[in-house]
């Protein structure tokens, strides 16, 4: 009997982050993580590529034409497609997100978008050593 594989997992063999193909989805794992209504904390997660209607169709909205900084906010509930057992993503969800991690998925979208990749080019504070690390996280130091 096999064992069922976690959202992350799953998320990254669909992916193609074994080395196969166009990498078209994100796992991730939030700093804080998202409190649902019953207390319970959702931190592993997945975002998708945005495509041009992601995008585009936010800019229609009229809480963006009154307030440009909501414009994040619907563009995330758009691509980020898992969050713990959340059965869907809304503007709601990421409006109750921590700060931290608000600002943790605008990098994040940011970095997959715009630069293909969560790696970031990074350098020990003590020693001036350089490394990368997997900013989407998802495991003990990632």
């Amino acid at each position: 009997m096999r064992a069922a594989l976690s959202p992350v997992e799953a998320a990254r063999r669909r992916s193609g982050a074994e080395g196969l193909g166009l990498q078209t989805e994100f796992p991730f794992e939030l700093p804080r993580g998202y409190v649902d209504d019953d207390g319970q904390v959702h931190r592993a997660g997945v975002m998708r590529l945005a495509n041009a209607r992601d995008e585009i169709m936010p800019l229609r909205d009229a809480r963006v034409r009154d307030n440009e900084a909501y414009l994040s906010v619907l563009l995330l509930s758009r691509v980020v497609t898992e969050l713990g057992t959340l059965p869907t993503i809304t503007p709601a969800v990421i409006e109750g997100l921590f700060a931290s991690d608000l600002a943790f998925l605008q990098d994040l979208y940011s970095r997959v978008n715009q630069e293909g990749q969560t790696r970031a080019s990074v350098a020990c504070p003590e020693c001036g050593h350089r490394f990368e690390v997997d900013v989407a996280g998802g495991r003990l130091g990632g």
